[in-house]
């Protein structure tokens, strides 16, 4: 620890002092000098030893001086001197959204674009990205610790606006949406790359239209399921209408088989034929020989 090495420095020169000069502390000089020594050895120690934490590198800094080697995580030995700033070099996210406390900003935090037909847009993305670690050193040196802010948030904010003229609202908000989100992602990885960020993934997470057009497409989803409903109907009536038609065919062509098929025999024959299986007594009166008999019921 840097504090302990020049707390020990101190001690040391007032024990060098106090022996020389006629002083309160002039018996205890020894010991001072002595104490100095073990603290100046155990902060020297200490400040070279630096433990670097899983999933972070560490960076050395000396008077204003970047070192271009990176530390990695566990234990190494350095200058005491130097400081070591850690970066962070797992899969970090940002948000950017509309709902109160959902994103990294306080607040409403969404960003609204205007679209090709001329409609404010609102949207709500997440970024998935990662520092590189041979990068460190640069971004130290060039931007600083807090990329987050200086890169990343206003690279995505630009990006999307850029893109978004592109597209109408509707398209934005249903068949183009992909497409929007494969473009802003090609545009915003090239920037992050070359400022030392990786970026993982892109998350459209939601895209609010204006309350005009929502209600326009919702009218227009209904007009739809009202027409292919409609044609539903017309689909079954009409199968319906073919179905009579049939059965009266069908009826039509029966009777007419009756009409022409059927001679005086095969009717008498018919006929006899059903008052043999009665079970009703009837009294069949004829009369002549070819003459349909008259059937009475005896009840």
């Amino acid at each position: 620890m840097l504090a302990l090495l020049v707390v020990g420095i101190v001690i040391l020169i007032i024990g060098f002092n106090a022996k020389k000069s006629n002083s309160p502390l002039s018996p205890y000089g020894a010991s001072l000098k002595i104490v100095g020594i073990l603290l100046i050895v155990v902060g020297t120690v200490i400040s070279a030893v630096v433990q670097i934490e899983p999933g972070q590198i560490g960076v050395q800094k000396l008077f204003g001086k970047v070192n271009p080697n990176t530390l990695e995580s566990g234990l190494n030995v350095v200058n005491p001197l130097v400081e070591v700033v850690t970066f962070d070099i797992r899969t970090q996210n940002y948000t950017m959204s509309g709902v109160q406390d959902e994103g990294a900003q306080t607040g409403d935090d969404a960003i609204r674009v205007l679209s090709a037909d001329g409609l404010e847009v609102i949207i709500d993305l997440t970024v998935l990205y990662k520092l590189i670690p041979a990068e460190a050193p640069r971004i130290l040196q060039e931007i600083g610790t807090d990329y987050r802010n200086t890169i990343v948030r206003p690279i995505c904010r630009t990006k999307i606006r850029d893109n978004a003229v592109y597209y109408d609202a509707v398209a934005l908000y249903s068949t183009k949406r992909d497409e929007f989100q494969a473009r802003i992602f090609k545009t915003i990885e090239s920037n992050f790359k070359d400022r030392g960020l990786m970026l993982e993934q892109l998350l459209i997470r939601n895209i609010t239209l204006p309350a005009s057009v929502k209600t326009t497409i919702e009218s227009k989803i209904n007009a739809e399921q009202e027409a292919q409903k409609m044609t539903f109907v017309l689909q079954k009536e009409k199968q319906e209408a073919e179905r009579k038609r049939v059965e009266a065919q069908g009826i039509a062509d029966y009777q007419k088989i009756l009409s022409t098929g059927l001679s005086d025999k095969q009717l008498q024959y018919e006929m006899i034929k059903a008052i043999a299986t009665s079970p009703n007594a009837k009294l069949i009166i004829m009369n002549g020989k070819n003459s349909t008999p008259v059937i009475l019921d005896t009840k």
